[in-house]
């Protein structure tokens, strides 16, 4: 026998779904990872203490109990993986696996026990059903009743929703109420949240942008709660999957995103993620409520009673020591602007992409996280509207497809090579140099080689003290090289017709007239000469009277079997027929496809001796002759319009001297005479050319346009 035993599709049962996963036993533990969440159950051999063989739904199951007290469940094996995983644990981990059978009587009256974590309801000593009491959300007493809430799973189509028990009066206690105990049991075990005791500590007014508004978070021992003014949020550290702390791509802000499982819920909508905003330049002094030597015994150094610094990094310090996860940050990913997102829309929404080091994360409406493990390929497609951009597309080992558009095409390069580098595998490409070489399976996905948040914690501290030991050394110096006298001086302004213009106040000695001049040429208007216009690309006009183009070899065979296509599938729009004829045309044999291809050849010589005996003919000689006018037509229209632009331009560059004095405007009426005098010659000369280029023209062109 193997020093480890690995088996494929274990089935965890998560609040009524299941979940799939690899479970592997070796000689030092039990490692079990789920394929949907990633999460990982590493579970010491020296803590087990029971294991049962179970005949359960899925085939047979494994139930395995710790000396701590939990107790883990996994279903989907063979009834022949019975004896070599029994031997394994008897010469590996000293238990006997034990073979339980369940109670299917379908009774409802049996004895509640209560073992750990789990409410099992036994039948004649046979556990009938167990409840985990973790999934439990609300418990509830009444006479001689105890009712039990559950947690939703928003995956599953039918839930459950609540168990009543009925607990008869006891005849031998009276001290002590059976119902009080009953759920004494229950909650000391629940997922409900009894806030007791003051919080450790309390940020006022952040910034939430998932759910949105703005909310007092207070930190308990066990739960994080948010309050706010129309809704309060009890969030257990249990329920927390990871955390992550992104720089907005501004460089001024920072997302810090909690990932719960399962989420909270407001009515009907459920937010899987909580996104916090917070600001760089944002600084607070933290004091916790607790003494220094509890702070000391329980975060071991992590924390501190007495703390100051940015906002998002007490708020983040302390969720990492409480809830005892890592942070985790974007790697070495850079975009083409330098930031380490992507901006993007999904879902009509803008927003941001975040490349991590084991995945891809969306902020912030809705959030998405997508782990590497669970993507089965990406795809790199053309933008809808404009080829400005491009979409990324992700498709999941679940089926589900994900498309973040409108990504700007310089980004195109920086994440092919990211998804390269990660060897993911890429659509219409295959797998490049295979997918991943050797990958630990059953690690987890935040479990990172380095901790990229403790490393970036340490470079901006030494920026920090390499800050202040520059201010100190140098001073005032910085100040003394900003002299805006200098820089007035050297600059001219964009309106200024020379760069000297800007000294002229200081020079005293110049005189009147030489101002008014300066002042003519700041008010001078420079006119843009107008383009002439191309001439339009005329579309070329279809010769009715001419031969049919013939059919492809695909839409002879598309008009042969449409009638086929539709008595197959009966109610069949025209869109999915072209779709079917495409994928059926694609499965043809070389020989049947030969058959249509010589028909198409045959229509095609038929076409081109018909087209040559057309044009023999004379046909399609009248559409030149029409073209041909046309040109001779347009080239006098063009004439016109140069012309009447030339005096529309000579309009508006008379009307630019509009505010002028009484003596230059007795001195420009004599000029004014003269010019116009002139004008009136020039339009006498041109309309002579004119008429001159008319006669000139020949005889055949005039009657080719009438």
């Amino acid at each position: 026998m193997g020093d480890t035993l690995e088996f494929n599709e274990i089935y965890q049962e998560v609040k009524g779904s299941w979940n799939d996963g690899r479970l592997r036993f070796s000689k030092q533990n039990v490692v079990y990872k789920s394929n949907k969440t990633g999460k990982v159950d590493n579970i010491a051999a020296g803590e087990l203490n029971l294991a049962q063989w179970r005949r359960v739904c899925l085939g047979h199951g494994i139930k395995l109990g710790t000396s701590t007290g939990h107790v883990y469940k996994y279903d989907g094996f063979r009834d022949t993986d019975f004896e070599k995983i029994s031997e394994f644990f008897k010469a590996n981990y000293k238990v006997e696996l034990t073979e339980k059978d369940m109670c299917v009587k379908g009774w409802n009256w049996g004895t509640a026990k209560f073992s750990g974590p789990l409410l099992s309801f036994d039948v004649n000593d046979n556990s009938a059903f167990e409840i985990p009491l973790s999934n439990v959300s609300q418990c509830a007493t009444g006479k001689n009743e105890v009712t039990l809430e559950f947690h939703q799973n928003d995956d599953t189509e039918v839930s459950l929703m609540e168990v009543r028990f009925y607990v008869p009066p006891s005849q031998t206690d009276e001290r002590q109420d059976p119902v009080d105990a009953f759920a004494q049991n229950v909650l000391s075990k629940a997922d409900v949240i009894q806030a007791t005791g003051d919080a450790v500590c309390i940020f006022k007014e952040l910034q939430c942008l998932t759910p949105r508004g703005r909310y007092d978070i207070r930190i308990y021992p066990t739960f994080l709660h948010l309050h706010g003014k129309t809704f309060d949020y009890k969030i257990p550290y249990t329920t927390v999957l990871r955390l992550f702390l992104l720089p907005h791509k501004d460089q001024r802000q920072m997302f810090f995103v909690i990932s719960l499982d399962p989420p909270i819920k407001q009515g009907q909508t459920r937010y899987h993620f909580l996104i916090l905003l917070f600001s760089k330049e944002e600084d607070i002094n933290l004091t916790l409520n607790m003494s220094e030597e509890d702070v000391e015994r329980r975060f071991e150094g992590k924390l501190s009673k007495n703390m100051s610094g940015s906002l998002y990094e007490m708020v983040s310090r302390v969720m990492k020591a409480l809830v005892n996860r890592k942070i985790t940050v974007p790697g070495n990913f850079q975009g083409h602007s330098g930031a380490q997102c992507i901006t993007c829309s999904y879902k009509a929404s803008s927003g941001l992409l975040y490349p991590l080091e084991r995945g891809f994360i969306y902020v912030h409406k809705p959030p998405v996280h997508l782990r590497f493990e669970e993507i089965s390929c990406v795809n790199f497609a053309r933008g809808t509207t404009t080829t400005r951009s491009f979409d990324f597309e992700i498709e999941t080992k679940q089926g589900n497809q994900y498309t973040f558009s409108s990504i700007e095409r310089e980004e195109y390069g920086k994440l092919f090579d990211f998804v390269n580098a990660k060897k993911l595998n890429i659509k219409n490409r295959g797998f490049k140099e295979g997918m991943k070489g050797k990958i630990d399976e059953y690690s987890d996905s935040d479990e990172d080689q380095h901790d990229a948040y403790l490393e970036r914690m340490k470079a901006e501290g030494k920026i920090r003290e390499e800050g202040n030991d520059s201010d100190e050394s140098d001073g005032s110096g910085s100040d003394e090289s900003f002299n805006p006298g200098e820089e007035d001086d050297d600059i001219a302004e964009e309106y200024d017709s020379n760069a000297s213009a800007s000294d002229s106040s200081e020079e005293g000695g110049e005189s009147e007239d030489e101002g008014a001049k300066k002042k003519k040429a700041k008010k001078a208007k420079v006119v843009k000469e107008k383009k002439e216009r191309k001439p339009r690309k005329e579309k070329k006009q279809k010769d009715t009277g001419g031969p049919k183009r013939p059919m492809s070899a695909y839409m002879l065979w598309l008009n042969s079997s449409r009638e086929r296509i539709k008595a197959e599938n009966p109610g069949i729009s025209i869109t999915e027929i072209s779709k079917k004829a495409g994928e059926m045309w694609r499965q043809l044999g070389k020989d049947e496809k030969e058959e249509w291809e010589t028909k198409a050849g045959e229509a095609k010589k038929q076409y081109d001796k018909a087209k040559k005996e057309y044009k023999e003919s004379g046909g399609g000689s009248t559409s030149t002759s029409k073209k041909e006018s046309k040109k001779s037509g347009g080239k006098k229209d063009e004439k016109k319009r140069k012309s009447a632009g030339g005096d529309k331009e000579k309009e508006r560059s008379g009307g630019n001297d509009s505010f002028k004095s009484r003596e230059f405007i007795e001195t420009s009426e004599e000029s004014s005479s003269d010019s116009d005098h002139k004008s009136k010659k020039k339009r006498k000369k041109e309309s002579d050319e004119e008429e001159e280029e008319a006669a000139s023209t020949p005889a055949s062109s005039e009657e080719e346009s009438d």
